[in-house]
């Protein structure tokens, strides 16, 4: 699918302001793949559409977890947290893309998981770090992401813990086992 037809479709499904962020999340996949050797095309349209399913309903994305009997515990936590494996599985129905890659990096650019694939890491990272966001910390995982990946998501997982910590707000179990995968072979320690 080339890039124009695909900001088309999710163009469909955004405001406009988050459509802007995610043209920044592309440009960023796109230099970071560059940058690591991943492909590149695959970064492209993962960050694309890992948004897709951002301004659906909470009862629709309630409902597709449940019928698609993705991981329950989801919804024992934040609904932000929802638009990721619902948007993975919506694109795939709705837009047509079967690469399990490009789905992975989609279901995953919220949360992380353990063993995260190069792919999957960049969209992350693009989406922490692209030129529209502004907060505390995102400047530091910029020059870190140009520098070493797994360090630019080690501080981006810790930043993102932190700031839930602090809101005492609950933080769902795959983002603290990404963060423990990481810190391990930051560490030089096998999992």
């Amino acid at each position: 699918m080339k890039r124009e037809e695909a900001l088309a479709i999710v163009r469909k499904q955004l405001k406009e302001q988050r459509y802007v962020h995610t043209v920044g999340v592309m440009e960023t996949a796109i230099e970071l793949a560059k940058l690591y050797g991943a492909d590149v095309q695959k970064a492209e349209l993962a960050a694309i559409f890992h948004d897709y399913a951002k301004f659906r309903t909470k009862e629709e994305m309630k409902r597709i977890i449940v019928e698609q009997q993705m991981p329950q515990d989801l919804l024992a936590y934040s609904p932000e947290l929802w638009h990721a494996p619902v948007g993975a599985y919506l694109v795939q129905t709705e837009v047509g893309i079967q690469d399990e890659e490009i789905l992975q990096a989609i279901r995953y650019h919220t949360s992380g998981r353990p063993n995260m694939t190069l792919l999957e890491k960049i969209v992350y990272i693009a989406d922490y770090i692209e030129p529209n966001r502004s907060f505390p910390g995102v400047d530091e995982v910029r020059a870190l992401a140009r520098e070493h990946l797994d360090q630019a998501l080690f501080r981006a997982l810790q930043n993102t813990i932190q700031f839930l910590m602090d809101k005492c707000e609950p933080i769902y179990p795959d983002t603290f086992h990404t963060y423990n995968d990481i810190a391990k072979k930051l560490k030089g320690v096998s999992s």
